[in-house]
């Protein structure tokens, strides 16, 4: 049974910086995508970004690019999502989530972890 956990929010100035992980358990990932998302008070649930577990592609949302940066450790099977000059307009519930190979869709969710960020 897949598992992922996130840890690393806070709350954080703006300005600083904060580094999310997600543990992934439970299989061999290493052909899947690992997704980060957000939802803020109030909103819908939005992509942040996403790492493959194979190679080094990544993507981000606009709102994030040259901000935050997706990177994994495949030892650990976890992700990170490193992010930096942070602003209040981030502060939010954080995801991470897994695309199995094929799938097209993110099958399995952690928990979340709060990022709040102060102005």
């Amino acid at each position: 049974q897949v598992q992922l956990v996130e840890s690393g929010g806070g709350l954080v100035q703006a300005g600083g910086s904060l580094r999310l992980s997600c543990a992934a358990s439970g299989r061999t990932f290493s052909s899947d995508i690992m997704g980060w998302f957000r939802q803020a008070p109030g909103k819908e649930r939005e992509f942040v970004a996403a790492i493959y577990w194979a190679g080094s592609t990544t993507t981000y949302a606009d709102s994030v690019k040259g901000r935050f940066t997706a990177s994994r450790d495949n030892a650990r099977n976890t992700v990170y999502l490193q992010m930096n000059s942070l602003k209040p307009e981030d502060t939010a519930i954080y995801y991470c989530a897994l695309q199995p190979l094929g799938r097209g869709r993110y099958d399995y969710w952690g928990q979340g972890t709060q990022v709040t960020v102060s102005s």
